[in-house]
């Protein structure tokens, strides 16, 4: 039996997060909760198990996508982190390579290319 996919959604802007939701449970895969800041994303991701987080790179506050996802894999490190950001420019590329990334998205996301990065 196939087990279902779950996901963490970490975007500090509304409309995006819940877009990605939708496009989430449209192809089936579960999403286990939305954060907007660094302090919830690291609270929600430490109750729950994914494995996937979509993490946005730019959030409020002085920590990033970035901390974030070093934290996770520190604790975690099979969880499949998918990068989502509006920049291409190599510093932003750079600094998300600084953890491996399992996928990067750019904004706007097409539903096609997230798919592909669910492996669906």
């Amino acid at each position: 039996m196939d087990e279902t996919k779950t996901v963490v959604i970490v975007e500090d802007e509304f409309l995006i997060a819940n877009y990605l939701e939708g496009l989430c449970e449209d192809m089936g895969v579960k999403v286990l909760g939305l954060a907007s800041k660094a302090g919830q994303a690291i609270e929600l991701l430490e109750r729950t198990d994914p494995e996937y987080v979509l993490m946005d790179v730019r959030l409020q506050g002085k920590r990033d996508g970035v901390d974030i996802a070093l934290k996770v894999h520190a604790r975690r490190p099979e969880t499949k982190i998918i990068f989502i950001t509006g920049s291409s420019e190599p510093p932003t590329i750079d600094r998300i390579n600084t953890d491996h990334p399992y996928r990067v998205l750019i904004k706007p996301i097409n539903p096609g290319d997230l798919r592909e990065a669910f492996s669906l």
